[in-house]
């Protein structure tokens, strides 16, 4: 009987460094599994963007021409101020809320009164602080 309990308290001593080595195996395999992962989605998405960037770039060149004439048809984005003058906007000239740009052909007179003041005397006038 004492032989046997011998053996089991021998057993029980030996578990622990069992669950330890078991552990460290799986550990290693997991670094190994996950290294290898992540190499391989790595360069799958680098080769992706790769791929992305150069059909891109191979659409760039195709329609380079197509719109250089699209973007020679369109009206510039940025135009020159038109300033007030007493025959247009009257009420405006020395206003500092004057915007004067033209959008898609029409002029932004400002916030308060997009389409400019019909008389000589606006409400919202007020000098320019420039």
């Amino acid at each position: 009987m004492e032989e046997f309990s011998k053996n089991i308290i021998e057993i029980l001593e030996s578990v622990p460094e069992i669950v330890d080595e078991f552990f460290i195996e799986v550990t290693e395999a997991v670094d190994v599994f996950a290294d290898e992962l992540q190499n391989t989605i790595g360069m799958e998405i680098e080769q992706y963007l790769q791929d992305m960037c150069e059909a891109i770039f191979e659409l760039s060149v195709v329609f380079d021409d197509e719109f250089e004439e699209i973007w020679a048809e369109t009206d510039p984005i940025f135009t020159d101020p038109v300033e007030p003058t007493p025959s247009e906007n009257s009420a405006c000239v020395g206003c500092r809320h004057y915007h004067g740009h033209v959008y898609g052909g029409n002029l932004f007179v400002c916030g308060m009164h997009p389409y400019g003041w019909d008389t000589e005397n606006c409400p919202d006038w007020e000098a320019d602080k420039g």
